[in-house]
């Protein structure tokens, strides 16, 4: 014999239903903020390709191309070696500020770090 609801009784648990969504959600995003700053080279470039971190924070550069490319700030603080493809690079940036960051062998990718 086929169920027949109520709309109250379907309105209830399509709450019911994007409560659960909203927490799941929320949940996700908390333990994304856990996770250390991360930048993905792809397609050449950098993505994202602007990024706000807290001092003492860590990024991670990871290189996803078939290209190395290199994490160059331009104020000569640090310089990554080549990446190959998956390798990572890391930084901690302990001071506040705004750094730009580039590829060495490719000059027209560009990023800005900022350091709150």
């Amino acid at each position: 014999m086929p169920m027949i609801l109520s709309r109250r009784a379907v309105i209830a648990a399509l709450g019911a239903v994007l409560f659960s969504a909203v927490s799941m959600s929320a949940s996700i995003s908390i333990a994304r903020a856990a996770e250390p700053s991360a930048v993905v080279i792809k397609n050449f470039m950098f993505m994202p390709m602007s990024l706000t971190v807290k001092a003492g924070s860590t990024v991670t550069w990871k290189n996803l191309d078939g290209e190395p490319h290199t994490v160059v700030n331009d104020s000569g603080l640090f310089r990554s070696g080549a990446l190959d493809q998956n390798d990572t690079y890391q930084f901690k940036f302990d001071k506040p500020g705004t750094y730009k960051i580039f590829c060495g062998i490719h000059p027209n990718m560009k990023a800005t770090i900022t350091v709150e």
